[in-house]
């Protein structure tokens, strides 16, 4: 825990130096490893995939149970296709109520910041073919496996678009969740879990050579 919290102090110091840096365009962003282009502000242009949204299940915003909305963004210039985190929007009253999505048409150029995804996707149970399955409703991001259902060759981030974008749906997201203090907190409470029951290990260890050694006394 302490090492995690030390870790998540580095990179809010990472992004707070980049709240001032330029946007980086894809071409100079992929030069980089997956470190060092994680939270790194970029700008692209192109167009938006509107007949395949991508759906996060199960995201919450202040208690009202929805889902995170991805769409596939292919780069004008390099055809680079990025999938784009465009929010979180609410769910229907029944799990086969699937909110109403908005089409982004035309050209768009957007900005946001580059997210790896550490968790693995597994995919929702849907006994029907794919192609018949959109929107597409996920339980977790996985880029591999996706490309494979979009058929695009997807970038390994995602684009979370800029809060202050009017495009999309409520951009309610943070870097880190859990901040470097709960951490540290989470710490605290091992160590003092580990010291209390070293105590009592000493205390008994010694009582137990106290009542050996009146023992041996004759």
């Amino acid at each position: 825990q302490s090492n995690r919290a030390m870790e998540k102090e580095v990179r809010l110091e990472k992004i707070a130096s980049l709240s001032t840096a330029d946007f980086f365009n894809t071409t100079s962003v992929n030069k980089l490893t997956a470190e060092q282009q994680n939270d790194l502000p970029v700008e692209i242009t192109g167009y938006f995939n509107n007949t395949k949204h991508i759906l996060l299940d199960n995201q919450t915003n202040k208690g009202v149970v929805g889902y995170r909305v991805f769409q596939v963004f292919t780069e004008s210039t390099t055809n680079q296709a990025t999938l784009v985190n465009l929010g979180w929007i609410a769910g229907g009253k029944l799990r086969s109520e699937l909110p109403k999505l908005e089409s982004f048409n035309g050209k768009q150029t957007i900005q946001g910041n580059l997210r790896i995804m550490e968790n693995p996707i597994v995919l929702s149970n849907n006994n029907e073919p794919m192609e018949k399955a959109w929107p597409l409703r996920v339980q977790q991001i996985n880029l591999q496996k996706l490309s494979t259902i979009t058929g695009y060759k997807l970038a390994p981030y995602v684009l979370y678009l800029s809060k202050a974008s009017t495009l999309g749906y409520v951009k309610n997201w943070q870097p880190i969740v859990m901040p470097p203090e709960k951490h540290r907190g989470y710490a605290f409470q091992w160590f003092s879990l580990a010291f209390a029951w070293l105590s009592l290990m000493i205390w008994a260890a010694y009582k137990n050579n106290k009542k050996n050694q009146s023992g041996d006394v004759v």
